[in-house]
């Protein structure tokens, strides 16, 4: 196990060299940064996010946000240039990171079966993005009846987005893309028998918490809601949420991986009055 210092100090390096690019799209000196990081950060460590000084957790808070940016440029480039393929649907085990999205849908998937969720009729994705593969993945391995609907606040993100599900005719019929921000969609949460809330929706703490209090006030009673975070040194990729800010949910299941999986997995659910 690497000494913490030693960790964040390296960490803080990288963040020094990524500050400093012109632009943040994928090109050999961006993509190798990034793997670097992901590397250093998915290393076992005993790092507790909240105890670190404050100039560690502004440099965090900042190279979160340069992630967010840099995770959807890479899937921009990547769906721009997968629909301009004659099958892009075919296509999309070409995504450089479709491995890690296997195996998180996989472990999804297992926790909500564990907890009774099988084939739900309708589930919501919030954050989809231009490459919606939890979305793809879920409804070709794991869901093979079920609607989704997902939620981004990105007109250009939804339409790529669009374009890749509209070659598969089947999928299509059961997928929908809506551009919404989700603090402003009420009664139709009420519709979703899951909903699934991407890591980067709610950069920051105070979003993350009143989302989740939005997505309390209108899901359905008995409704899930898988959330994702993440733990040790992954925080400096990903929003952490801690138990206390999922107030008035059932926390169901909460999965911290240890392997190449960034994000932590928590399920809740919406008590019954």
């Amino acid at each position: 196990m690497a000494s913490n210092d030693h960790l964040i100090a390296q960490i803080m390096q990288l963040h020094a060299s990524i500050s400093k690019l012109e632009s943040l799209k994928p090109c050999k000196q961006v993509n190798s940064l990034f793997t670097h990081l992901v590397k250093l950060c998915t290393l076992p460590s005993s790092i507790d996010i909240e105890s670190l000084p404050q100039e560690v957790q502004h440099m965090r808070e900042s190279l979160i946000n340069l992630c967010g940016d840099a995770e959807t440029l890479l899937e921009l480039e990547f769906s721009s240039f997968l629909i301009l393929t004659p099958e892009p649907m075919k296509n999309v085990t070409l995504f450089p990171y479709y491995g890690n999205y296997i195996k998180l849908a996989h472990l999804e998937n297992k926790i909500l079966k564990e907890n009774g969720v099988v084939n739900p009729k309708k589930v919501a994705f919030v954050g989809s993005g231009p490459m919606p593969l939890t979305s793809i993945i879920m409804a070709t391995h794991h869901m093979h009846s079920t609607h989704f609907d997902n939620f981004d606040v990105d007109h250009k993100a939804n339409e790529v987005a669009r374009k890749i599900v509209a070659s598969d005719v089947a999928l299509e019929k059961r997928m929908k893309f809506v551009t919404q921000d989700i603090v402003d969609v009420r009664e139709r949460l009420g519709q979703y028998d899951c909903i699934f809330l991407a890591a980067l929706v709610g950069m920051r703490k105070e979003e993350k918490v009143k989302i989740l209090g939005h997505m309390w006030k209108y899901m359905k009673e008995g409704g899930f809601l898988l959330v994702r975070s993440a733990k040790g040194a992954r925080a400096f990729l990903y929003p952490v949420i801690e138990e206390r800010d999922m107030v008035n949910f059932e926390v169901l299941a909460m999965f911290h991986p240890t392997d190449d999986i960034i994000n932590s997995v928590v399920l809740l659910r919406k008590p019954k009055a």
